[in-house]
């Protein structure tokens, strides 16, 4: 078990591509001198090119560093320009490196990417290469435009390539940064952007905001500020620019911050305890029936923003007189009557029943094993805790063993919560269920004997109704102790790390 990827910055894979497609402006401040040589390399662009080029950044990039609840975990380098030589392409690299402790484990991530664009206004983006490497996986996908959209290679070492073939994605190189351009214009701009994990394309917008003072070794200055919101993470990432188009700092919620460094600096991490850092404590143990079926229990909360309080079947929630949160949370097994046959049509319009480079639910080895697992039952509840069983009981428990596909984690067959998770959703959707990821927390007490809510995921199947199941810890039906806040990974829950509080057991 650990935080999923999506929840922390750098290890997330559509946070992470939030941050760093979306961001491509955050780090130390260069020398001014050259700050000065590339406004004027600026000025002197032809004027058929995108504004992309036209906003002034330091030269030769930025560095920044990334802050989870005030602790360093990681480093990104972000840089854009003209390619070597050419007047016609334009190249943005971004570069993320996580480390911290997880557990009893040293986790660490490194996400590189460079994308090349046309450099007139508008420019389509014509080719990119991602690469991985450490927690997650070591791969390459290298994509290429084509008349019908991108062709992607995925390499991996010791496996054969594959190829995939995607729809054309709506990114234009203003989507490189949204931010300069936004404030070179003085205007709000939306796009989209493609996300450096799923590969899906997704809106976004950024807002123009009243410029502020910030005091700047010592002096106070006046910065343009702006706010990103992508469709996919939901997370508003502010950033603060100076007039020479450094980018001072970047807020991720409250508890997340990226913040312009020198390379050196950037560079020197603290060792985090990752768990202990995130975990929610509790004033005392839950009681029994909260791993009981059916069962409930009862939590009084603080910090808990009201797009969180939506009722489900599982959770309720009622506002206190002292502006807390009574959240009611409740397990039990579908209702008999509402089961039904597989297979099933998705209640929410298909995605829940969709493949992709991650789910890959389509995969022939994916396939083959739901067949397997499930045979000629009919009954969709059936099938889906026989599927949810022999994830739990096929998969090693091992942190330092995670990847981020389901053909990944069949062939490793071990892993944490997110690859039980993956691996489960892939196999219900093969077999005609429609599922999808939930990430929250659930209650644990560790070794130091402290009762907390650790970050968890798990996974929801509709099997005539939804009903939530736990491959991790082999529950069929995912006890109380269980309190769901996001889907699939979204870094939506990314402003509760850290904030979120239980200030009382009921």
């Amino acid at each position: 078990m650990r935080l999923p990827r999506k929840a922390l910055l750098p290890l997330g894979a559509a946070l992470l591509s939030l941050a760093l497609v979306q961001c491509k402006k955050q780090a130390p401040a260069p020398e001014a001198p050259q700050a000065r040589t590339q406004q004027v390399q600026q000025a002197q662009a032809p004027a058929a090119v995108s504004d992309v080029l036209k906003a002034p950044r330091p030269q030769g990039g930025e560095y920044l560093g990334l802050y989870l609840v005030d602790k360093k975990v990681g480093y990104a380098f972000n840089d854009l320009g003209l390619v070597p030589g050419r007047s016609d392409q334009v190249r943005s690299v971004n570069e993320l490196h996580f480390k911290a402790q997880v557990g009893a484990r040293l986790s660490e991530r490194v996400h590189r990417e460079e994308r090349l664009y046309e450099a007139r206004p508008g420019g389509r983006l014509v080719a990119f290469t991602i690469e991985q490497r450490g927690d997650g996986g070591t791969q390459t996908l290298v994509g290429t435009a084509t008349p019908t959209g991108m062709s992607v290679v995925r390499k991996r070492p010791g496996m054969p390539d594959e190829t995939v073939n995607l729809p054309p994605t709506t990114e234009v190189v203003e989507d490189a940064d949204p931010v300069r351009v936004a404030l070179l214009r003085q205007a709000n701009v939306s796009g989209s952007a493609m996300d450096g994990t799923d590969l899906g394309t997704y809106k976004m917008s950024t807002t123009v905001q009243p410029a502020e003072e910030r005091l700047i070794s010592g002096v106070k200055v006046k910065v343009g500020k702006a706010v990103s919101l992508s469709e996919k993470e939901k997370v508003p990432i502010t950033a603060w620019v100076a007039e020479d188009g450094r980018v001072l700092e970047l807020e991720f919620g409250q508890t997340m911050k990226a913040r312009a460094e020198p390379e050196a600096v950037a560079k020197r991490l603290d060792l985090v305890e990752v768990f202990g850092l995130t975990r929610v404590v509790l004033p005392r143990a839950l009681p029994p029936e909260a791993n009981a079926i059916p069962g409930q229990v009862k939590l009084v909360m603080e910090n808990l923003p009201e797009k969180f309080q939506r009722d489900t079947y599982r959770q309720k929630y009622q506002q206190q007189p002292d502006g807390r949160v009574l959240v009611t949370l409740s397990a039990r097994a579908p209702e008999p009557k509402s089961l039904q046959p597989r297979p099933l049509a998705d209640p929410e319009g298909g995605e829940n029943l969709g493949s992709s480079i991650i789910v890959e639910s389509d995969s022939q080895q994916i396939r083959d094993l739901a067949s397997q697992l499930v045979g000629k039952e009919k009954d969709a509840y059936t099938a889906a805790k026989k599927i949810v069983t022999w994830v739990a009981t096929n998969l090693k428990k091992d942190y330092g063993a995670s990847a981020d596909r389901a053909t990944d984690v069949l062939r490793q067959r071990k892993g944490d919560c997110t690859e039980h998770s993956l691996l489960a959703v892939s196999l219900l959707r093969a077999s005609g269920i429609p599922a999808r990821r939930v990430d929250g927390v659930i209650y644990m007490v560790n070794q130091d004997g402290v009762p907390a809510l650790y970050w968890h995921e798990w996974v929801e199947a509709f099997v005539g109704e939804w009903t939530q199941m736990d491959p991790t810890f082999n529950q069929v039906v995912a006890d109380a102790t269980h309190f769901g806040v996001g889907q699939e990974g979204n870094a939506e829950i990314t402003p509760l790390i850290g904030t979120l509080k239980v200030v009382e057991v009921k």
